[in-house]
């Protein structure tokens, strides 16, 4: 017999290797879900300790847990068959994602929960946590670190004969001048400070002021146009 092979048959024979499956117990199965689940748990909380948006959204956040488990889902299923998971990529890759996200941070909780998924679908669970507990306590630092001390836009309306005594309470604000509107004797003025400990008391000088109408102290993320 002929036991010599050609290019050929090599070609067809890790073709066929290459459409069998890889079968999967159900307490790996099990495993991996309860895995990505947890972990993805992990990044909801995260989410929702460190947001700084200015509305925090319930349902994105649960999305990003559903995003965790349904990534695993695929991970797994692509795995176990080389050829399904060509098929899969091509059939992925007409996919169009279409929501607008503004804030940058959303993106990359997007991107967390979704490595989530695919190191628990290839079953290399320990850097799906370790690497969750390393993300999350960087957040948690610089989140904390951030409200050590607040920017802030302070907003008054005055009169024109205020605008010296204003500017001498500014001065031991470190203020950055946003804008100045003048509408006959009226000025409407936008600063930048930063506030420690959410010290507010000096709003309490500002507007005793004589000619100051009102002061307004708004949260300010960087999102507002200078």
């Amino acid at each position: 017999m002929d036991k010599t092979f050609n290019f050929n048959d090599i070609i067809k024979k890790s073709v066929l290797k290459l459409s069998e499956f890889t079968s999967f117990s159900i307490t790996e199965i099990l495993m991996g879900l309860i895995i990505s689940f947890l972990v993805a748990l992990f990044i909801f909380y995260i989410y929702k300790k460190t947001f700084q948006g200015v509305v925090y959204s319930y349902t994105y956040n649960v999305s990003l847990v559903l995003m965790s488990v349904i990534t695993f889902l695929i991970i797994a299923t692509i795995s176990s068959n080389i050829t399904l998971s060509l098929g899969m990529v091509g059939a992925l890759s007409i996919v169009r994602f279409r929501t607008a996200l503004k804030d940058p941070m959303d993106i990359v909780f997007m991107f967390w929960a979704i490595s989530v998924g695919i190191s628990s679908g290839a079953g290399m669970y320990s850097i799906s946590v370790l690497g969750s507990l390393f993300i999350g306590a960087i957040l948690i630092i610089l989140t904390k670190l951030r409200f050590k001390q607040i920017s802030f836009l302070l907003i008054i309306h005055h009169n024109e004969s205020a605008s010296e005594q204003i500017e001498d309470k500014l001065k031991a604000l470190k203020y950055v001048l946003k804008s100045r509107s003048v509408s006959k004797d009226k000025v409407e003025l936008t600063v930048e400070i930063k506030v420690k400990n959410n010290d507010t008391l000096f709003m309490k000088d500002i507007s005793s002021i004589e000619g100051v109408d009102n002061a307004v102290l708004v949260n300010y993320n960087g999102d507002y146009a200078s």
